[in-house]
Parts: C-alpha cells; sequence; structure tokens
C-alpha cells in the first residue's frame, strides 16, 4: 500500500497530542455547509470581536468537479479577512498515483506554485513544487515506509548551493512512537516520543536541540482526543476541551496561563 505520510507528518502523532485546538486569543465560529452545487463545501470562519473589524471573517470554497469538467478539483478556494486571495487546484485523473497540484494568490503570477505528488511506487512518496516562472525556485520531499519505520528527506533549491536537505525518521509500533528530524542544514535536531497508555490516554512530548529553536520542549497529555494539557518552555500551561453539544454542532474550549502573562481565554463554535 503507498505511503500516506508526508515529511511533515513524520513527527504528528506526537504534535497532534500538542496541538490545542481551540485558540485562546478570543471568540471564533466555524460554519461549513455542503452545497447542492457539484457537492461543494463552503466554510466559513469569524473572529469575533478581534482586530479594528467586529466581525473579521475568512471564506474557503471546495469544489469537487468544476463546471463538471472531471478531472480537476478545487481544494481551496479562500478569502481572508484582509481580503486576500487563495486558490489550490488538483488533478488526480492523469496517470495512476500521480497528483497534480496548483497554487496561487491570484494577484502575482510569480507566485504561482505547480507541482505533483506521486504514491504508485511501493510504500514511496514523492512530492516536488516549484514556482512556474522560477523552476530552479523549487521543493522536493519523499518518503519511504517499511513496516513500522519512516525515513523522509526534504529539499530546496539551496541545495544548489550546497545546503544540506532536512531528514526525518519515525518508528511506530503498537502504543510506542518517536521520530527524529533533523533541520536548518543539520544544525537543529528535534525528537519526539509519544505513548498511548490505553484507548483513551495519550501522552507525548518533544525537544529541540541547536538552531533558533534550541532549548524548546513541549509535553502534554490527551484523553480521548477531547480534553488536552501541555507545557512548554516558556512554562506556559495550555488546555482544551471539545464537547458534542449535538449532531453538527461542536464547542470548543481552551485557557492558558503563565506567570509573567497572566490567563487567557478562547472558545470556538463549529457548526456543519
Amino acid at each position: 500500500m503507498p505511503s500516506t505520510i508526508k515529511f511533515g507528518d513524520i513527527s504528528k502523532v506526537a504534535s497532534d497530542v500538542h496541538k490545542i485546538d481551540a485558540d485562546v486569543g478570543g471568540i471564533v465560529l466555524k460554519t461549513k455547509q455542503k452545497t447542492s452545487l457539484q457537492n461543494s463545501n463552503l466554510s466559513m470562519q469569524v473572529d469575533l470581536f478581534s482586530g479594528k473589524d467586529a466581525t473579521p471573517t475568512k471564506l474557503t470554497y471546495v469544489w469537487p468537479k468544476p463546471l463538471g469538467f472531471k478531472k480537476a478539483f478545487i481544494d481551496k478556494l479562500e478569502v481572508d479577512r484582509s481580503g486576500k486571495l487563495k486558490l489550490e487546484a488538483s488533478s488526480a485523473d492523469v496517470f495512476p498515483g500521480l497528483m497534480l497540484e496548483l497554487k496561487s494568490d491570484l494577484a502575482d503570477i510569480n507566485k504561482v506554485a505547480t507541482g505533483f505528488t506521486y504514491t504508485d511506487y511501493k510504500e514511496t512518496q514523492v512530492k516536488f513544487e516549484c514556482k512556474a516562472t522560477n523552476p530552479q525556485d523549487f521543493d522536493v520531499e519523499s518518503t519511504y515506509t517499511k513496516d513500522k519505520i519512516t525515513v523522509g528527506c526534504k529539499l530546496n533549491s539551496g541545495i544548489l548551493k550546497g545546503t544540506a536537505p532536512d531528514f526525518g525518521v519515525r518508528f511506530l509500533n503498537g502504543p510506542m512512537f518517536c521520530s527524529l528530524l533533523a533541520k536548518d542544514a543539520l544544525k537543529s535536531y528535534t525528537a519526539s516520543a509519544a505513548y498511548k497508555a490505553n484507548a483513551d490516554f495519550h501522552c507525548a512530548a518533544s525537544y529541540t536541540h541547536g538552531g533558533k529553536a534550541n532549548g524548546n520542549y513541549t509535553v502534554g497529555l490527551s484523553y480521548k482526543g477531547k480534553a488536552k494539557l501541555k507545557l512548554d518552555q516558556t512554562q506556559t500551561v495550555s488546555c482544551s476541551y471539545k464537547h458534542a453539544v449535538s449532531k453538527g454542532f461542536t464547542l470548543l474550549g481552551a485557557a492558558s496561563y503563565n506567570a509573567s502573562k497572566g490567563p487567557r481565554f478562547g472558545v470556538q463554535l463549529s457548526i456543519e
């Protein structure tokens, strides 16, 4: 079966435990509505009482098979609260295991990025992306999974100037998980570990040595994926709780405390 693990997901088992589900900086309303137009979806995020605007909003539109064109997929058409646009489109029907991808801000042609992801060779995934007007500005990543181990490599146009690639490895066996990422020309190393104590409790920890994030660490605990608690190197304690009020209506609460900054709170409402 082809590998579905991207390079950026090598430490995902641990980072998912550390991720606080709601922002501690305000009140957020999220909605997702499936439309009758070719199964497209419209998502809206409103940051209530944030900044100068009372209700800054971000709209995201997902449109499979736009205008009936079966070989294309609009993964994301987004406008944020500042009015900036983002387009992500793809096609997976060109060749088995091959997905063509296109990204644009719909404003500057020099920022248009194109590339592909290939997953049809054993347990290997290869992803390539470059600027459409400057192919020498590129990113390449590849991962290979064999049994319980995944190894990966990521490089960019800096390789042409002698910059070392990023490397990663992860091991997942039952309840045990660990990973190691080497980045910043092999100057920064991040080790992560996670343990699934039982069906309900997950714990994880990560530590970075070298680079700008030298000494950064995070330890966290997750209960059923709904309640989370974490502590990081800034001595900030954060927690979140997700509650399904009813079908399609989810309430998320988050809080954090730092001795110098005091407490912060946030609430997110999701409606689908």
